[in-house]
């Protein structure tokens, strides 16, 4: 099934996003490639609000956030509400953030896994569908300042 999948980086992850994105488009998937394009230092902030704006607007219905260890992305693209950005750096985290937290953006570390790696998480990312029932409330109070 192919996706509108928005992709970001710093320059710590400018190779890992290139190859990712080079092998998502192989897939049929459709991108929207946010930065950087280039190797030179960038601040990855910018780019992770930048991803949780694509997911808020709708120009994505998947982002994929990248940096050296995948944190500082992940934290930027999560001030958007709309957002809910998982880290992670294996196929099962990837399956349980997209089946119970219904997370819609993905943040990978390019100087703690391979593109190897990165591919096994973005395809199990990919194929795992939201369960709902319980963890729908759940979800919803995501949003919110504080839980009720």
């Amino acid at each position: 099934m192919s996706r509108r999948i928005a992709i970001a980086s710093d320059h710590a992850a400018y190779v890992m996003k290139t190859e990712l994105a080079n092998w998502l488009r192989g897939l049929g998937h459709d991108l929207v490639d946010l930065g950087t394009h280039g190797p030179e230092s960038v601040d990855y902030p910018d780019y992770g609000f930048a991803l949780g704006q694509a997911i808020e607007r709708g120009e994505a219905e998947i982002g994929i956030a990248l940096c050296g260890s995948g944190i500082g992305i992940s934290i930027a693209v999560n001030r958007n509400p709309a957002a809910r950005c998982a880290l992670v750096a294996e196929p099962l985290s990837a399956s349980l953030a997209r089946q119970h937290n219904d997370a819609n953006v993905i943040a990978l570390g390019a100087r703690l896994i391979g593109t190897e790696m990165a591919q096994a998480c973005i395809s199990a990312f990919l194929e795992t569908e939201f369960l709902g029932d319980r963890h729908a409330r759940r979800v919803d109070k995501l949003s919110q300042r504080s839980p009720s």
